[in-house]
């Protein structure tokens, strides 16, 4: 097994003539869970979209499980990971066929599709939802049959831009809580991108800060509230003594 489950290096994202997006170097460790935190526009979404895949990057190279990305070989890396969303992206059909839908499009036998579906559902709690139509859900509903989806495919790194925001709270902490226990279990190696630093030791054993397109800091929790890089890192992660060096 490779030690990092994605590596990137040198990677630049423009939008016109403005670098939006510059990263000398990200590691994330297999098996790892790691917080992304930044203000609005520092380029969290934009650092998941490339590093998923989604989006691509004007230079820099990227491996996902010690492999290269290149063009020949784009599709069947992409197929190695999963993303849930802020909003959740359903499917207008029931909730099984939002589960099933990743399964479908990798090719998997119907067999395997009904046990993987009904696994997730079972383990995030809603199989009795799974023949409500998805536009009928709430969104703590919505958002569990998101990650059901995406653990559904069995993905090697699971990519998570802040799947918590929109929900209350006795919902959001109920969700990390087994979202945790279900990471633990299965090992994935994850980047959750968060805006709230109460959440980070609940689900995460690192941190990774961007600012201004840029990693600012990168360490555990306790490590960047001990010493942060600046006043802006500080504030982001609630570290109270702050003292410019």
């Amino acid at each position: 097994m490779n030690a990092f489950a994605v590596v990137a290096s040198d990677l630049k994202i423009y939008r016109g003539k403005n670098l939006v997006l510059d990263i000398a170097e990200f590691r994330l460790k297999a098996g790892e869970v790691m917080a992304l935190i930044g203000v609005n526009g520092s380029g969290k979404s934009t650092l998941v979209q490339a590093l998923a895949l989604l989006l691509k990057p004007d230079t820099g190279r990227i491996f996902i499980q010690g492999e290269e990305v290149t063009p020949k070989k784009e599709l069947s890396l992409r197929r190695k990971m999963a993303v849930v969303f802020q909003e959740p992206l359903l499917l207008d059909t029931s909730v099984y066929n939002n589960v099933a839908s990743g399964l479908l499009l990798r090719g998997c036998k119907s067999a395997d599709i009904d046990q993987r579906v009904k696994e997730w559902l079972t383990r995030l709690g809603i199989e009795s939802l799974a023949f409500r139509q998805a536009r009928f859900l709430s969104g703590g509903e919505s958002q569990r049959v998101s990650l059901a989806r995406a653990f559904a495919v069995n993905p090697e790194v699971l990519f998570l831009d802040e799947p918590f925001s929109a929900l209350d709270y006795p919902t959001k902490r109920t969700l990390i809580t087994e979202l945790s226990e279900i990471l633990k279990a299965t090992g994935i190696a994850t980047v959750v991108v968060t805006h709230d630093p109460s959440e980070i030791p609940l689900i995460a054993g690192r941190v990774t800060v961007l600012h201004g397109g840029r990693i600012a800091q990168s360490g555990t929790l306790e490590e960047i509230r001990v010493k942060p890089a600046s006043k802006t890192v500080a504030a982001l992660v609630d570290a109270a003594n702050y003292k410019p060096a």
